[in-house]
């Protein structure tokens, strides 16, 4: 018998998150013609979820998620579906959440990485410790982030299935020869040089301040270079306005006129930055999962990262490993990058294979097994 399975997808839009309910919901589409789907969220959240079949119910639900109101509002919202189980693909649950429920957790940088600016962490803490105590299963998109809700929040083994996320089918689709709107997209931001690249929200535990020490520390080095003489920085993700340890870096390292703050760009605009940098370059001190490195591998960038966390078991053998919390190490991951071209070939090619080894489909495919398991327990 199809189960009726309820989706919170008030989050679609988002950066990272919203890649994951985006692509998991086109995978569900693609291999799930029985079960039933009910989508909520807020009509510019539906929006993007377009070209659905008849199993996919679209739902408004107009309240963000942000006031403590909607702790209660939004599990009545959801119960009045009557499904046969709820999925909520983000990292905090509220209390009240009818049950059964199914969890993804992202990361649990809330947790490791507390903004001391927001209000109330020890709330947050609570929300997110409450939430996970009471779901039915938690989907952990690695290893790493398995065992961090083991250890730091002592969820049971056998509450916890890991599912791989995967890069959007969008960068993995087949390159195009550098042709004309590669050139006027590269043209339109004014870039005539070659630059080292990062893609991603700039917080805490993105490191940022220090892969500007590295860029510096780099440049510096092969100022003499024929190619890399005039090498930049690129960075795209929030404004540099927001975030004040960066700023300083920047000015403190003297590369404000070759480093560039160029905010969210659009994906056919991001695969053109991946599908030309000299290397994407991605030093985080914490990643739940690590989308960015294995969106550049599939558009053929040589990908330096960091060796803790979920990276080295996301990237594999293709990529250079550097300890995030050293900067000339980091450089030194650049430097290689740059002036050994057997190295950047190799890293290329296994880069590409590296990113093929993950698919929405399958990762679809594993909640469908995590929701019948779910749903046949309260059988």
């Amino acid at each position: 018998m199809p189960l009726r399975i309820f989706l919170d997808v008030r989050h679609s839009r988002d950066f990272g998150i919203g890649t994951y309910i985006r692509n998991l919901i086109w995978a569900l589409a693609k291999i799930d013609q029985e079960d039933q789907f009910i989508l909520a969220g807020r009509p510019d959240d539906l929006a993007v979820l377009n070209r659905l079949p008849e199993n996919f119910q679209l739902v408004d639900y107009f309240r963000s998620g942000d006031e403590l109101w909607d702790q209660i509002a939004f599990p009545w919202f959801a119960r009045s579906f009557a499904p046969d189980l709820y999925h909520i693909p983000l990292n905090t649950v509220s209390p009240l959440m009818p049950k059964p429920y199914v969890v993804t957790i992202h990361d649990m940088s809330s947790l490791l990485y507390a903004d001391p600016a927001r209000r109330q962490p020890r709330l947050l803490a609570y929300r997110f410790r409450k939430g996970l105590e009471r779901a039915d299963r938690i989907i952990a998109v690695s290893e790493a982030t398995r065992r961090d809700l083991e250890k730091l929040l002592g969820i049971p083994p056998h509450r916890i299935r890991r599912i791989y996320n995967a890069p959007d089918p969008r960068f993995l689709a087949p390159s195009e020869p550098a042709g004309e709107e590669s050139s006027r997209i590269l043209q339109r931001y004014g870039i005539e040089y070659p630059y080292l690249l990062y893609a991603g929200n700039i917080r805490i535990q993105k490191n940022i301040p220090r892969l500007v020490e590295a860029f510096a520390v780099v440049r510096g080095e092969l100022e003499n270079h024929p190619i890399y003489r005039d090498l930049r920085l690129i960075i795209i993700g929030d404004e540099i306005g927001k975030n004040p340890a960066v700023r300083r870096a920047v000015i403190q390292t003297r590369v404000e006129q070759v480093a560039r703050f160029l905010g969210f760009v659009p994906l056919e605009t991001l695969r053109v930055f991946y599908q030309n940098a000299a290397a994407f370059v991605f030093p985080s001190l914490y990643e739940g999962f690590g989308l960015p490195p294995l969106e550049a591998m599939a558009c053929g960038a040589p990908v330096v990262t960091s060796g803790v966390s979920s990276l080295p078991e996301v990237v594999g053998d293709a990529a250079i490993l550097v300890n995030p919390e050293n900067v000339f190490d980091i450089a030194r991951g650049i430097r290689e990058v740059l002036t050994d071209d057997r190295l950047r070939q190799r890293l290329i090619e296994r880069g590409r294979l590296q990113a093929k080894r993950f698919s929405w489909e399958r990762t679809a495919s594993e909640a469908l097994a995590v929701y019948r398991e779910v749903a046949g327990r309260q059988g």
